[in-house]
């Protein structure tokens, strides 16, 4: 049986050919269309997984423009959700690869160290309120606002609040108290958690929220950033676990390479970003993103009240 994704191009390839593919055409031609609907999805997967991996770390919204292409792709389904949600455990396999001495020092730390302990309980408690308030608020929030104009609408806003942010700790460089993670008390963890929050609101950025929020409470650029890569790591992988088993009964193992594809491809493009991003904020602020978001935000605003872009809702 055809996902809705198959189904909506099998119509295309339809309407292109001005009759039907299915029943009337011959076995083969038939299998040569379904080998092409395959292909066609498994390039939607890549895409998106590229979308994924390219802006999963960057303060700018993987969820957001992951709405918007697939949107534009016909990729937006009730499927497509679980694995615009999926996909992001292979971005954080790349967290987790860049990272790899630092975690598995922490780990190997954790039954004698009291650094390494603190460090841990910071992130699980950062983590916690993302947890409680996902399982109170998450549907409500993905019936209602994951659509197009509201993610616009926050990439504009958040453009905004980053902007102030930046000027805010380059005019008082002294705002900046904690200049590493194992330096954050469990209170500044809890605070930087509570901010992660906001990123259920499509088109916030977790990475935004949570590196502006850190920078906002007290945490240096580098810092935030570090820390949050640290926190996306349970978080990202929690969600996308617990999607896959909420919503199992939607999928099979026809879907396994669909989502392999994304995985694989977030992964790959994740890992590039990180290193880049990594050696961009050591002498760069995060401004060019906050620019970024606004012309973006303003563009998918122009084109959805012209009617150049029919976004789906």
């Amino acid at each position: 049986m055809l996902s809705p994704c198959a189904t909506r191009l099998k119509h295309e390839f339809q309407r292109i050919r001005g009759k039907p593919v299915w029943p009337g055409d011959n076995p083969r031609t038939a299998l040569i269309w379904e080998h092409l609907l395959d292909i066609a999805l498994l390039s939607k997967a890549a895409v998106m997984g590229v979308v994924e991996g390219l802006t999963e770390f960057l303060p700018i919204s993987s969820t957001g423009h992951l709405i918007l292409a697939g949107s534009l792709l016909g990729f937006d389904d009730d499927k497509a959700k679980v694995f615009d949600i999926a996909i992001q455990t292979g971005a954080i396999f790349a967290v987790i690869l860049v990272y790899w001495q630092k975690i598995r020092d922490t780990v190997l730390a954790l039954p004698s160290e009291r650094q390494a302990q603190r460090f841990a309980l910071n992130v699980l408690i950062a983590f916690l309120p993302a947890v409680i308030l996902g399982l109170l608020f998450g549907k409500a929030i993905k019936a209602h606002l994951f659509t197009p104009l509201v993610v616009a609408s926050t990439f504009i806003l958040g453009g905004f609040i980053i902007l102030w942010a930046e000027r805010r700790q380059a005019n008082n460089p002294a705002v900046a108290r904690i200049h590493t993670v194992e330096d954050m008390t469990p209170l500044d963890a809890l605070k930087v958690g509570l901010a992660q929050c906001l990123a259920m609101i499509p088109g916030t950025s977790r990475s935004g929220a949570t590196i502006i929020g850190g920078m906002l409470l007290g945490l240096s650029r580098k810092a935030a950033t570090d820390f949050s890569f640290y926190l996306a790591i349970p978080t990202l992988i929690g969600a996308g676990a617990y999607s896959l088993y909420k919503e199992r009964a939607l999928l099979s193992l026809a879907d396994v390479p669909l989502f392999a594809v994304g995985l694989v491809v977030s992964f790959l493009s994740a890992w590039l970003c990180i290193r880049w991003l990594l050696r961009y904020i050591a002498t760069h602020s995060f401004a060019g993103f906050a620019y970024y978001r606004i012309v973006f935000g303003c563009v998918v605003l122009a084109t959805a009240w012209s009617g150049l872009v029919v976004w789906a809702a």
